[in-house]
């Protein structure tokens, strides 16, 4: 999970974006995907074997990791 230090260092960074539109693009993307990953963590899908929602899990983190470097690189 993401610790509310960084979540305050990403908000930063969209608030401080010039270009209002991509801020919120990328804002719509992290809160996506930071939700996707959530409820895969919080809610264990008893229809999955611990393999399948292992794999979802790392899928999701690796999507929401990619997002937050595009926040930084910004």
């Amino acid at each position: 999970m993401i610790d509310n230090k960084e979540i305050e260092k990403i908000l930063n960074k969209l608030e401080n974006l010039e270009d209002e539109e991509l801020a919120i693009k990328l804002l719509s993307e992290f809160n996506r995907s930071s939700s996707e990953l959530g409820k895969l963590l919080l809610n264990h899908d008893s229809t999955l074997t611990n393999d399948q929602w292992e794999d979802l899990c790392k899928k999701a983190k690796e999507k929401l990791d990619n997002i937050i470097k595009r926040i930084e690189r910004c």
